[in-house]
């Protein structure tokens, strides 16, 4: 066991050095800047172990050695613990979001926030319309027989969709319509709003129902999941500033560019609230084979909205990119959640 903890040692001092020189490590290298308390001739073994092993290998150019996925992999397993941000990292995403005046502002600053604090490029999915629920349904007069029916949902959502009446329409009625609607809406998943519409026009007030049926038509179109979900992208230029494969970056940004794989990898979230990395080509897709994704899902309580997170070249700084990447989400659940 000593002997397999001492080897993880080694290994996190190669993926360390590696991850911030970009220069493959020798045992000399190793044994002059850590302190791993055995001899270089030691240190030169257990290297030759975690290269049999598959965890590091040999580039063709250079007598030093860099981490494989599968040793990155190890490296983020044994993390002990992800460390937390400092308190002014802490306040300064505070400050970035707090000025933000709608969901939109809150996403495209999270993005912008996510790639400066990591360095990488940085995605946000917009929160599904399936995991969310009505706040309240508003139903505006336009002229005597067009209504405006306007959803907002808790993720700060905003929905609208005209109705054209067949007859004018009383003001008392769009005050009862607006009741009526909350009423049977309000608090409801969206996933499952859809049903009540069809009991809602049964159980109408008898002076509502022909309106009730024709607003009904509109929200049902409103309430549907649109087709496709949409994914902010920020930071795309921090990949040509990472010493990247220049092979790998033409697929990687395609991957980007195309949105749906990069987007089924960020919805799959936890809703325990776990950040998840994939690296290399655990993430199943070969434009993504050289880069490793780091995500977790963003919501308030329990329930993830949607996912955020970073995508980048497997050599990066894992530790960081995941606390940042956490604490990021904390706080964007927690402004959605007061919003």
């Amino acid at each position: 066991m000593a002997h397999d903890e001492r080897r993880l040692q080694v290994l996190r001092a190669i993926v360390q050095d590696f991850v911030s020189t970009n220069d493959p490590v020798g045992s000399k290298a190793l044994a002059e800047r850590h302190d791993l308390g055995v001899s270089p001739a030691t240190i030169r073994n257990d290297m030759a172990v975690l290269e049999e092993q598959g965890y590091i290998t040999q580039p063709h150019t250079s007598a030093g050695r860099v981490p494989t996925d599968k040793g990155y992999r190890l490296f983020v397993d044994r993390l002990s613990a992800v460390k937390p941000l400092s308190a002014a990292e802490r306040k300064a995403i505070e400050r970035f979001l707090d000025g933000a005046v709608d969901l939109h502002d809150v996403l495209g600053r999270t993005v912008r926030l996510l790639a400066q604090l990591t360095s990488q490029v940085a995605v946000v999915q917009y929160p599904t319309l399936s995991r969310s629920a009505v706040r309240h349904l508003e139903v505006v007069q336009l002229t005597g027989s067009r209504l405006l029916l306007v959803l907002i949902t808790d993720t700060g959502r905003v929905e609208q969709r005209i109705v054209d009446c067949p007859v004018d329409v009383g003001r008392d009625d769009v005050a009862d319509l607006r009741a009526t609607l909350n009423a049977a809406f309000t608090g409801a998943k969206l996933a499952d709003a859809g049903s009540k519409v069809t009991d809602l026009v049964d159980t109408a007030p008898p002076h509502l129902r022909a309106l009730v049926a024709v607003v009904s038509a509109a929200l049902v179109e409103t309430l549907v999941e649109p087709g496709e979900d949409r994914l902010i992208v920020g930071g795309t230029a921090n990949l040509a500033r990472v010493a990247v494969d220049p092979g790998h970056l033409r697929p990687l940004l395609e991957a980007l560019e195309e949105q749906v794989v990069v987007l089924r990898l960020i919805s799959e979230v936890d809703s325990g609230g776990a950040v998840l990395v994939r690296i290399g080509e655990e993430n199943a897709h070969e434009a993504l084979a050289g880069a490793s994704v780091v995500s977790v899902g963003y919501g308030s309580g329990d329930r993830a909205l949607g996912g955020l997170g970073i995508v980048g070249p497997t050599r990066m700084d894992y530790p960081g990119n995941m606390a940042a990447v956490r604490a990021v989400a904390r706080y964007v659940g927690q402004l959605l959640a007061g919003s």
